[in-house]
């Protein structure tokens, strides 16, 4: 892919635009024009692409002209209002929001997973990226499932507090000061106290839905059916947030169709895309969020067989959540796009 793609990046001021730009320079993706567009707070920040300073304009709806790849960054409520502006100016949006993910005529693609899902992006102008935690766990099963099929998946997540952005950050920095120098903690963004503590409610306000599972977690659970093709597959999530600043981590447990031992596990995620296997516990030989932090790749380990399962394997991994998780999904959802059929 070399002809250059003119680009624009909405909420490029945010924790998650600002990744994505940085992925885009990293992986030489041929940018042409680049626009930066935020709040009118942001406009006329200066931020730095390719040796050069961009300006970051306001979003408004004239500012798609000549956009091709429009990565939307900034929250549901954006993308709900801008991006079809952004697909009828001739742009294909990839949407990092929640907000499009379920719509049937948009598709939902990990790019290791269900690369061909791609093409649906002609019904809407846009191509939704998945949560940050669907995203590694989709990683890991869809090599299972394809030799032995999986039918039921539980997980726990221990996700950081960059998954709730920039402020997220900022309160767990603060609490860890406040404790050791015995000041009266704020809660903002969070619930309950996040620093030394895990919290399971994500998001921290007005999380919990009538099922009993909070959003985050149902969004996993419609969001992997949907992904893998799965509509009636059995999920049980459980999501923590934990005083951890980047990198997501998961302990999941799945029942298989048949039985399959645990080399053959380590050796079909040793070949999958996207993923690493660190499988040597006795000897410290396991993923931490630590180890994932500015990774690209979704690092596992502690496979083993489940007996709570005629047919299980358990295993941890962990994945840095602002890349693998958010922005390198994005673009490499986009080096797709403009490979196979922008530019093809």
């Amino acid at each position: 892919m070399t002809k250059p793609t003119n680009v624009a990046i909405i909420g490029a001021t945010g924790v998650v635009g600002r990744e994505t730009l940085s992925i885009l320079e990293e992986r030489n993706f041929p940018v042409g024009q680049l626009r930066l567009l935020a709040s009118e707070r942001s406009a006329g920040e200066k931020i730095e692409f390719n040796g050069e300073d961009h300006t970051v304009d306001i979003l408004d709806e004239q500012a798609f002209q000549n956009v091709e790849v429009a990565f939307f960054c900034a929250g549901g409520g954006i993308s709900k209002q801008f991006a079809p502006i952004a697909a009828k100016a001739g742009a294909v949006c990839i949407d990092k929001s929640s907000f499009f993910r379920m719509d049937e005529d948009v598709p939902l693609v990990v790019p290791e997973v269900n690369p061909q899902d791609i093409a649906g992006y002609t019904q809407k102008g846009i191509i939704a990226s998945p949560n940050c935690s669907t995203i590694p766990l989709m990683q890991v099963v869809k090599p299972l499932h394809d030799v032995v099929g999986v039918n039921h998946v539980v997980a726990a997540t221990y996700q950081a507090v960059s998954g709730a952005g920039k402020s997220g950050i900022e309160e767990l920095e603060k609490q860890v000061r406040d404790l050791f120098n015995m000041r009266e903690l704020d809660t903002s963004v969070f619930q309950q106290r996040i620093a030394f503590n895990a919290l399971p409610m994500i998001p921290a306000t007005d999380g919990m839905e009538e099922n009993g599972n909070t959003n985050e977690e149902n969004k996993m659970i419609s969001e992997s059916r949907k992904i893998l093709g799965l509509p009636g597959l059995k999920l049980s999530i459980t999501c923590v947030r934990i005083p951890v600043f980047n990198g997501h981590s998961e302990a999941v447990h799945l029942g298989l169709n048949e039985s399959i031992s645990v080399d053959r596990v380590r050796e079909l995620l040793s070949a999958a895309p996207g993923v690493v296997v660190i499988d040597n516990p006795t000897e410290g030989g396991y993923p931490t969020p630590a180890d994932a932090a500015g990774e690209d790749m979704t690092l596992v380990g502690r496979i083993r067989l489940d007996t709570g399962f005629d047919n299980g394997i358990a295993l941890w991994f962990s994945s840095d959540n602002l890349r693998t998780g958010a922005a390198l999904n994005a673009v490499r959802i986009a080096e797709l796009l403009c490979s196979e059929h922008l530019h093809k």
